[in-house]
């Protein structure tokens, strides 16, 4: 049986959709909370029993580095103001038992080109890809769900949720025949279809497990006219040889890489935080009921 113990965290990308605020700072370093993006992709990712964090990083992105290295100055602080439970908090963010690799992207040229600068470093071994932007929130956690079905199959996995067909185009769509409610034998995947073109209702939803042999594919693809190098491509053609999973994970995604995405992430999770789910619930209820008209008043003529 094969084990899953490496991931890699495509991280080089440049995003416009919440500039100014990524100007400086990576979109993954966005916070949820207390959280930025990439610590929910990569607590994810431990809880599934991987080991080595493969982050692909690009210009601009040190910070992702910092936040996963010790921070001295800051404990230093902390230990001084007595802040022990601080301290602990600022640890536990990598756990002593799992390494962090940084591999530099030149150039952003898509998803496949990122997985591609991973190569060495993952070797002959199955591996997961998680995109940070794609937060997933379930229990088990999603990647964990994936890892155990990849277990059972020894298959490369895809997470997949049920999209409204006018969403065709922001996913990569999957078609094929469902082994039960879940599974799917995976018969072909379009990126980014229109509506009338989709395979299905069925779209990746920011997670894969992934057999070494993608790299072959990878390595055999023609750039699109962009110049990018897909992942989606590379895995339609691995679908020639060897069999392919999708998964529709028990759970919710939250596409962060959007606003209104982020915000419903952000309000959720604010909902059930420790710190805070009382009062803001209360503030947010309030604030809900002031936006409702009063059915008293009759709107005024113009």
């Amino acid at each position: 049986m094969l084990e899953v113990h490496k991931a890699v965290f495509p991280v080089a990308g440049i995003d416009t959709r919440f500039l100014p605020a990524t100007k400086a700072s990576p979109k993954e370093m966005l916070p949820v909370i207390d959280k930025p993006l990439i610590q929910y992709a990569v607590e994810e990712a431990i809880a599934a029993g991987i080991t080595e964090l493969i982050f692909v990083t690009g210009r601009g992105k040190r910070v992702i580095e910092d936040h996963f290295d010790e921070s001295y100055e800051v404990e230093h602080v902390l230990k001084a103001r007595g802040k022990q439970c601080l301290v602990d908090l600022v640890h536990s963010i990598t756990p002593p038992e799992v390494k962090c690799i940084y591999v530099r992207q030149a150039e952003p040229l898509g998803l496949g080109h990122a997985v591609l600068c991973a190569e060495k470093l993952i070797g002959d071994e199955p591996f997961a890809v998680l995109l940070a932007d794609d937060l997933l929130d379930g229990q088990p956690p999603v990647l964990a769900q994936m890892v155990h079905l990849f277990s059972h199959y020894d298959s490369s996995v895809l997470a997949v949720e049920e999209f409204e067909s006018y969403d065709a185009s922001s996913h990569g769509v999957v078609g094929g025949q469902h082994w039960d409610e879940r599974v799917i034998s995976v018969s072909s995947i379009v990126e980014k279809p229109s509506p009338e073109a989709a395979l299905s209702s069925f779209g990746a939803a920011g997670r894969y497990v992934l057999m070494p042999s993608i790299f072959e594919h990878l390595h055999s693809l023609k750039p699109a006219a962009n110049e990018e190098i897909q992942l989606t491509l590379a895995i339609h053609s691995m679908l020639k040889d060897e069999q392919v999973l999708a998964y529709e994970f028990v759970g919710k995604r939250y596409d962060c890489g959007t606003k209104l995405g982020y915000l419903q992430a952000t309000v959720d999770f604010a909902l059930r935080h420790a710190e805070v789910h009382d009062a803001f619930g209360t503030w947010l209820r309030e604030r809900v009921r002031g936006m409702q008209p009063d059915p008293g008043v009759q709107p005024q003529a113009h």
